[in-house]
């Protein structure tokens, strides 16, 4: 049970949700080991860790989904609340919106927000005029405008996120658990979100964020309770907590924050951009990457960032301008042009762009090299296949299982490092990194950026693009600052302070 005092001796508030020894395993996998989980009426709590630290298996654990252990003490309000089912979860009041959000796509916002509303054991007729009425009540109460009638597919992901929440509203929430909730929004769109998760907790609905951008976490919750390896760290308030001591906290090891050093590149660009305009997406746009050089690209949401990115990978074609790569200029048709001619591009959406889900590791790694793979008779070698495989697992550090695991069943930090492997494999002059940690828990990050930094070493030019100023700022040798499909400036992150880029991006 717990205690009525804080260790400083100060009262502590009473629980809504109190777990202790909170165990679970799935076979020989320890997945939660005694964890002590405590969320209060109205707070705003941040649930820390790795990838694969035991947040989703404690956040299924709490919603019903899992069963606990023996010996679990589980409490809400401070009733016993074991032999939790989701259904028994949901009617005390406990919401999830996880990272898919599980909505309808080909159902309107009202369908979709008023869904639990028409769940029964009996049949009955829908009510449409009292569904609309109902969701319409509810966005109000969030204080947003969004079709009634449109269809959740044609959303933003920041709408389908509100009709989330909206629907989590309906049914009655005391507590919501989000699960990377800002992981696909812009700066713009993540302040949004923050602001509705402020309006929740006023009206004393308590809200568990989960979230790798640490900014925002300190930013939004009163306190943070931390996982490592499937272990309770502790739970700590956010006044005075810096990213660095909440990275080590759930890593166990510090991280350094350091600019690159000053260089001076030498050698011929590895890419030259004249004059490149497209109609409506970017205009202007010029600069050089020499090799070695990893040069940032950051701005505000529809600074045109990933439009440009595009029409470097051939994906759309600019209306003027030059390209120019090893200093011969490159007409590009199609992406595949700029495959051949060395270009290697890592977009933002990994999952639906980066990826093919449902097919093994291997396959995913080779899958740009193919042609290079092929024995006798012109068949796929099993041998060259396996070697290369291993090569990069191995290089790149990925953790798995088997290379014939489905790539699904890998972390977002593993997953970001089979594509890697993927264009790697296929030997770039150039690669583009399009917001390359996005769903990326801290320490994977800082594994990530530490094989830009050794490519780079070896004399790959690199752009990195990413709307997080610090992951430009801190891993860029320049950092070019994009508004408007124009670039505005360019900072050199060793000759000034992550504050003046900060300012000028946000001004």
């Amino acid at each position: 049970m717990a205690t009525d005092f804080e260790p400083d001796g100060t009262a502590r508030q009473s629980s809504l949700l109190h777990l202790e020894n909170l165990s679970k395993r799935f076979g020989g996998v320890q997945a939660l080991d005694r964890i002590t989980f405590d969320v209060r009426p109205g707070e705003v709590l941040c649930l820390a860790g790795e990838n694969g630290c035991g947040k989703s298996t404690l956040i299924k654990t709490v919603s019903g989904v899992h069963r606990p252990e023996p010996g679990a003490v589980m409490q809400w309000d401070g009733q016993d609340m074991t032999g939790l089912d989701p259904a028994r979860a949901r009617e005390l009041g406990i919401q999830v919106i996880w990272q898919d959000m599980a909505l309808f796509p080909e159902m309107t916002v009202a369908e979709n927000i008023a869904f639990e509303r028409n769940l029964g054991s009996r049949p009955r007729l829908v009510d449409y005029s009292a569904m609309r009425e109902e969701a319409a009540a509810i966005l109000a109460r969030l204080n947003v405008s969004i079709d009634l009638d449109a269809r959740v597919a044609s959303l933003s992901i920041a709408n389908r996120q509100l009709v989330a929440i909206g629907r989590a509203l309906v049914a009655d929430a005391r507590l919501v658990f989000m699960d990377e909730p800002t992981a696909s929004l812009s700066r713009h769109e993540t302040d949004a979100l923050i602001e509705i998760v402020r309006r929740l907790s006023a009206q004393n609905i308590a809200v568990v964020f989960v979230s790798h951008r640490l900014a925002e976490v300190l930013d939004i919750c009163s306190r943070v309770t931390v996982l490592r390896n499937g272990r309770y760290v502790g739970t700590y308030p956010t006044e005075g907590m810096t990213q660095g001591r909440l990275t080590e906290l759930m890593t166990g090891r510090e991280l350094d924050y350091e600019t690159r050093a000053l260089t001076a590149f030498a050698g011929d660009p590895v890419i030259s951009v004249r004059g490149l305009s497209r109609d409506g997406d970017y205009e202007d746009i010029s600069f050089d990457i020499r090799p070695g050089e990893v040069l940032g690209l950051t701005g505000r949401l529809g600074a045109g960032r990933t439009e440009l990115a595009l029409s470097l990978f051939g994906l759309t074609r600019p209306d003027a301008g030059e390209i120019r790569l090893g200093g011969k200029p490159l007409k590009m048709l199609s992406n595949r042009d700029a495959i051949e001619a060395g270009i290697a591009y890592v977009p933002e959406d990994r999952l639906s762009l980066g990826l093919v889900q449902p097919q093994s590791i291997g396959k995913n790694t080779t899958v740009t090299v193919l042609d290079q793979l092929l024995g006798p008779g012109g068949l796929l070698s099993p041998r060259k296949q396996g070697d290369l495989i291993d090569r990069w697992i191995t290089k790149l550090k990925v953790k798995i299982g088997r290379s014939e695991d489905p790539v699904s069943s890998l972390s977002g930090g593993n997953q970001q490092r089979i594509v890697l492997a993927k264009w790697l494999a296929a030997g770039p002059k150039l690669l583009i990194l399009d917001s390359p940690t996005v769903g990326v828990d801290v320490g994977a990050r800082a594994g990530i950026f530490e094989i830009v930094a050794a490519l780079a070493a070896e004399g790959m030019a690199i752009l990195l693009i990413s709307d997080e100023t610090p992951e430009v700022y801190f891993n860029c040798d320049r950092v070019m600052h994009m508004r408007d499909g124009r670039l505005i400036e360019a900072f050199v992150p060793a000759e000034c302070a992550l504050d003046d880029l900060e300012e000028a991006v946000h001004a």
